[in-house]
């Protein structure tokens, strides 16, 4: 075994391998960039070094930096992680040309894989099952367009380097597809440096579902069961779990067998995973290995007992495979999401920012939690804008999704937005609780997953005024009990005042929407105004931890709530409301003139492609730019018809958020 290992990553991967690590007693070396001076990773690695700037090209994609870091700490071997450089297959004959071990599968294996063209060639002539479709070298638009034609429609386009959901289109019609393989090569070339793309087959409503598989460099291969990811939108998978519920016992060991089969025909040492798509039918069809570690092998490390990076460092340093097929044993049910910074009701748009707050469930046998941020760290733009993986456990599937449930709602960010209502409302769904959804469910019916113009429930706004109210008589008993007359009427807590008969004023900022309120009453006995006609009485209200228990109009309720005096989280169970109180008082504000003139940019990034110029005359929902941020296009359309006036970036400029990009003229 390795006394020392680099880990060429960063997020919740590098501190996770150095979990492992340091349970195994091997020493951990870590690279950052300038962005990551203060990242976790750099500060549980035994030793880090600072590699570059801030985006991935000055720093986590320099291998040769990375290597030279490896040899002068010493370090025996380098994992990867995932992305980056993790199925680089230069990157891994660079390092064992080093005299370093590669955590992985060897270059070779990777090359073959690396092509998803290649690879689907390969899996062919191995009698593995893959969807019909062109893999060949030939790139020119027009035989593309012919082999389209010939495979029929609808068809999907996918870069044949890369992963991720990244360079990936649907295309339904002939007529729209150029137009998709324009967008398909130029996500492909920002994202991977190659725009090669393969056409294949779309299954409709099909499963995505993968088995992990394992070799080792003495000729064994085994799977440890299947992932099913079929909760996905755009391609990028939002839920993950183990078992599948749509297999059935048969259907596994085929598709268990047809993993390893995979495998083997690539000699593949160390992880990876076989990805299937399979149709409501259950045929199943080849669509790729990913030569790493996966975001998702949490749950397979939760339904087999087993540390995969463990195996990891042990297959590399010339062990044997742990366990035998026979010997992998799958026990009850795991489920995974992933926190991110993003706002689904805006598109699913990243966040950045300082994490203000950052309360995560308490980790026990059947939570657990694989982040790479604690609270006050920032979410920056150079990077995935993931927050945390959270996994759960139990003996089997509604179990699992209650605890997932649960282990949800004590979730609580402050800082950038976050995708937590919406990983609520998919986790209680009937199509992920009945099992019945498929990789495009989501982007069918994303309406019935956001958040929307709906308004707040009633009884949840009542909680938080409730938790408000109780809060400010809080405070005037602890001044009350600072004065020098405590007895005085003036510092009496039920919110008295002459000439206003115990009723006052409240405002709560809840979604961006300003409610005013009024309330009368104190020590847990209220009656809130809600509207002129509409009013609630509040008895028996009492907070007890982050438990508060009361009556509204005579029906008992209990919530469970959080945040502070400036933020109020209530949760009755199935959805939260965050209230934020602010002033009852409140100048109008006017709206910005010129507004519809002007394309800003919705977050900070970088400018890919500009496509307007001063002069040029543009319609309604035309595509004026394309900026890049977290590893996400963005597409800036013209508000209206008209000219434009002026561009105010270029292509590689960094902007920041709301910076004006376009200005059309009056």
């Amino acid at each position: 075994m390795f006394d020392k290992i680099l880990i060429a990553n960063r997020g919740e991967i590098a501190c996770r391998v150095i979990r492992t690590c340091r349970r195994l007693g091997i020493r951990t070396v870590a690279v950052y960039s300038q962005a990551d001076e203060d990242a976790q990773h750099v500060r549980q690695a035994d030793e880090a070094y600072c590699i570059g700037g801030p985006r991935p090209q000055e720093s986590y994609l320099r291998g040769e930096a990375i290597i030279e870091v490896a040899q002068r700490t010493g370090a025996q071997a380098i994992h990867p992680g995932y992305g980056f450089l993790s199925e680089n297959a230069d990157f891994a004959d660079a390092v064992e040309a080093a005299g370093i071990t590669f955590i992985g599968p060897k270059a070779a294996s990777m090359r073959k894989m690396g092509s998803k063209a290649g690879a689907k060639e390969l899996m062919q002539a191995a009698g593995v099952p893959v969807v019909p479709g062109y893999t060949g070298e030939d790139q020119t638009p027009e035989l593309l367009h012919r082999e389209a034609d010939r495979i029929g429609y609808p068809l999907m386009i996918k870069a044949a380097h890369g992963g991720g959901g990244k360079g990936m289109r649907i295309v339904r019609d002939s007529d729209e597809f150029i137009a998709n393989l324009e967008s398909c090569q130029r996500e492909a070339r920002n994202a991977f440096g190659r725009d090669r793309v393969l056409l294949e087959r779309y299954v409709e409503k099909p499963r995505h579902i993968e088995i992990q598989v394992f070799g080792d460099a003495h000729g064994n291969a085994i799977h440890l069961n299947e992932r099913e990811c079929s909760a996905q939108r755009r391609y990028q998978k939002v839920l993950e779990e183990s078992p599948s519920a749509f297999l059935t016992p048969q259907l596994r060991a085929a598709m268990g067998e047809a993993a390893v089969m995979a495998a083997r025909a690539i000699d593949y040492v160390n992880a990876g995973t076989v990805e299937f798509i399979v149709g409501q039918d259950g045929g199943f069809y080849f669509m790729e290995i990913n030569t790493r570690l996966q975001v998702e092998h949490p749950v397979t490390e939760l339904v087999t007992g087993q540390d995969l990076v463990e195996w990891q460092l042990r297959v590399a340093s010339g062990e044997p495979l742990p366990l035998a097929q026979d010997a992998i044993v799958q026990r009850g049910h795991a489920i995974e999401v992933r926190l991110y910074a993003e706002d689904p009701d805006a598109g699913f748009l990243p966040g950045s920012g300082r994490l203000e707050r950052l309360r995560l469930p308490v980790t026990d046998a059947h939570v657990r939690i694989d982040s790479g941020v604690v609270e006050g760290d920032t979410v920056t733009i150079f990077y995935d804008p993931m927050i945390a993986k959270l996994i759960v456990w139990d003996q089997d599937r509604p179990r699992a999704l209650a605890r997932l449930a649960e282990a949800l709602a004590q979730c609580d960010i402050a800082g950038p937005k976050s995708n937590i209502d919406f990983l609520e409302r998919l986790a209680r769904h009937p199509a992920v609780v009945q099992a019945t959804i498929d990789t495009s469910y989501l982007d069918r019916h994303l309406d019935e997953f956001v958040q929307g113009e709906s308004t707040p429930d009633a009884d949840l706004l009542a909680a938080a005024t409730v938790v408000h109210l109780l809060t400010q008589e809080q405070g005037m008993r602890e001044a009350a009990a600072r004065s020098s007359d405590p007895t005085s009427p003036w510092a009496a807590t039920d919110g008295w005042r002459l000439g206003h008969a115990g009723r006052r004023a409240l405002a709560l900022l809840v979604r961006g929407e300003r409610i005013e309120l009024h309330a009368q009453g104190g020590g847990g006995e209220f009656r809130v105004e809600t509207g002129v006609d509409a009013a609630q009485t509040i008895a028996g209200a009492r907070v007890e931890g982050h438990t508060l228990s009361l009556r509204i109009d005579g029906r008992a309720r209990r919530f469970t709530i959080g945040g502070d005096t400036r933020r109020i989280v209530v949760h009755d169970g199935r959805q939260r409301l965050v209230a934020e109180p602010v002033s009852v008082y409140s100048h109008e504000q006017g709206a910005a003139v010129g507004a519809g003139d002007r394309i800003l940019a919705p977050m900070p990034g970088r400018v890919v492609v500009v496509k307007a110029a001063p002069g040029d005359t543009v319609q309604l929902g035309q595509e004026l730019m394309v900026i890049e941020a977290m590893k996400m296009e963005l597409s800036l359309k013209a508000p209206r018809d008209g000219v434009v006036g002026e561009v105010r970036a270029a292509a590689g400029d960094f902007v920041e958020a709301d910076a004006v990009l376009v200005a059309l003229e009056s």
